[in-house]
């Protein structure tokens, strides 16, 4: 006996060929040539939509982008530089002397004024309220409370007098109402009222369920009638009408939209390619008649006739310039040099010789005295 039960194969999803292999005649009749005609159409589009991306794409790199970079330049240079100058050499320090000049006629009066005239006036006022609330805590200890502790045993007195008086006339009172009010009105409630009511309220429920059973029963055959009614006259003729025309007529409609939109997908990628080799073939094709006859020109021609130029003007004017350039440096530090002993010794003739600073005594030994290999003093040992 097996006690194990067997395990079941997962379900297999159904994948697009399945789906493809299910699909009618018509579909596969209406798929061939929509497809051709969508490929037809969308070629001349696409191929105008890759044209308008490489201008666009070359009209950004060379013309947005620099128009950009410039005008963020000249905003940076007439609008945040000036702005940055204002605010830095302008607004700050007139800042910082709008703080000073407020320190200077606000804070340091108000500091004056509250430490010199405000603090001896406070703790003057602050002396005259302790001596003031001194004498009120006298006049209440000694007056105040004694006379307040005779009033209120004389109103404790009277108060209980009152309440023993109140206390007796509220029991006379009560009982009277009791009697004379209570015991009458529960005897009328228990024994005529109360009857009467639910006599009253037995009629009224009958009344109720008699009219109920009337409008239930009238409402029930006019619901029925109407219902039967609008099942016959709409529902039945809506649900053939949507069965029979509209379902199929979506469905028909559905697989035409759905084959459009595979389509369209399909002849965008088609046309992208055929863009793409056609792009391809223009660019080798002006590669061919434009760039490779420049470059060999430039190859063959230009670069030996530079470099002649190069090795036989340019190098050997260069060296010409620099050689100028040396002399003229040279003639002007040589005049440089002449000037500066001219202007020295005129002012040897006019103010005469500079006097030389006195020479001091130091420690340190001289270089003729300093120790030698075959000596065997020092400079400091030698005295």
């Amino acid at each position: 006996m097996d006690l194990q039960k067997p395990i079941a194969p997962p379900p297999v999803q159904p994948s697009a060929s399945d789906d493809r292999a299910l699909e009618g005649c018509l579909v596969v009749a209406i798929r061939l040539p929509l497809r051709i005609v969508v490929l037809v159409l969308v070629v001349p589009v696409r191929m105008v939509w890759d044209v308008l991306v490489v201008a666009g794409r070359f009209l950004r790199d060379t013309v947005l982008r620099p128009f950009a970079r410039a005008l963020l330049w000249l905003g940076k240079a007439l609008f945040v530089l000036p702005l940055i100058g204002l605010w830095r050499y302008v607004l700050t320090p007139a800042g910082k002397a709008l703080v000073w000049l407020g320190h200077v006629l606000l804070v340091v009066p108000a500091l004056w004024l509250h430490r010199y005239v405000l603090t001896p006036v406070g703790q003057g006022i602050a002396w005259l309220a302790r001596v003031v609330g001194a004498g009120f805590g006298w006049v209440y200890a000694r007056v105040l409370t004694p006379v307040g502790h005779a009033l209120a045993w004389l109103a404790k007195g009277i108060g209980t007098v009152l309440a023993a008086a109140g206390a007796g006339v509220y029991t006379a009172v009560t009982w009277l109402l009791r009697y004379l009010v209570g015991v009458p009105a529960r005897l009328l409630h228990t024994w005529i009222l109360a009857p009467v009511g639910r006599a009253v309220a037995w009629c009224a429920l009958g009344v109720g369920r008699l009219v109920g059973l009337l409008v239930s029963g009238v409402g029930t055959a006019l619901y029925r009638t109407a219902y039967w009614t609008a099942r016959i006259l709409v529902v039945l003729p809506a649900a053939a009408l949507w069965r029979w025309v509209f379902a199929p007529v979506g469905r028909f409609l559905a697989v035409v939209a759905r084959e459009v939109g595979d389509a369209l997908g399909q002849a965008w990628r088609i046309a992208g390619r055929i863009s793409l080799a056609v792009g391809r073939f223009l660019g080798t094709l002006l590669r061919w008649i434009f760039v490779e006859p420049v470059r060999w020109v430039y190859r063959t021609v230009l670069t030996p006739v530079g470099h002649a130029v190069r090795d036989a003007v340019l190098r050997p004017a260069a060296r010409a310039a620099r050689g100028v350039g040396r002399a003229t440096r040279q003639a002007l530090a040589a005049a440089r040099e002449t000037a500066r002993q001219a202007r020295a010794d005129v002012r040897r003739l006019l103010f005469g010789k500079p006097r030389q600073p006195a020479a001091v005594g130091r420690r340190e030994p001289s270089r003729g005295e300093a120790r030698t290999l075959g000596s065997r003093t020092t400079a400091l040992t030698k005295d």
